[in-house]
């Protein structure tokens, strides 16, 4: 008994220190943007480990602005995505996948001022993107329907039977099952009438 109250224990303060990493991650959301104050405000920026030119912006201000305008919603959504507990969590990967292709194309118009090294038509890369998440969430909610209604599609295909029908699997094979124990309907109506 009281190694299973050191386990639950140990389980609550770890489940409160994840908690709280992530409430201090949400927090420090509104300060992760406000980073881009700290850049300097002209084409080129150097240090001692790199040299940064903003070609397409033309200031490192602006530059590292959008930036953080794509990276720090897209910190929220993977926190959303990976704390998720519905079974649609799938879903926002759209929006993951649309900042980030974002943020590539801003990265690669600022570095190359060439618009042709990266295509502008987002959503025409992303389309295929979309419909196999969409595919894959409406998958899983068949699957997650046909457990909890107990529901065989194939039954249903093979028997003919409407998908919203109140009868469950157990109770079409007790209609079957009564159905083959029983007389045929014209030795019923004999029966009957015999005993009139």
């Amino acid at each position: 008994m009281r190694l299973k109250n050191k386990l639950s224990t140990k389980l609550q303060s770890e489940f409160l220190l994840t908690g709280s990493i992530i409430a201090i991650c949400i927090a420090f959301s509104p300060y992760l943007f406000y980073l881009y104050e700290i850049f300097p405000s002209g084409p080129v920026w150097e240090n001692s480990f790199f040299t940064y030119e903003s070609k397409y912006y033309e200031n490192v201000l602006t530059a590292a602005w959008t930036y953080l305008g794509k990276i720090t919603p897209l910190f929220l959504l993977f926190i959303w995505f990976f704390t998720c507990k519905h079974w649609w969590y799938h879903v926002i990967l759209v929006p993951i996948t649309m900042y980030f292709f974002q943020l590539i194309s801003i990265f690669y118009d600022d570095v190359y001022i060439d618009s042709k090294v990266m295509d502008t038509d987002q959503l025409l890369y992303l389309a295929p993107f979309f419909i196999a998440i969409l595919c894959i969430v409406y998958l899983i909610r068949i699957k997650i329907f046909d457990r909890i209604y107990g529901i065989d599609l194939s039954e249903i295909e093979r028997e003919n039977l409407s998908p919203f029908s109140p009868l469950s699997d157990k109770d079409y094979k007790e209609i079957k099952s009564f159905q083959q124990e029983t007389k045929p309907e014209d030795e019923i109506r004999e029966d009957y009438y015999v005993k009139l």
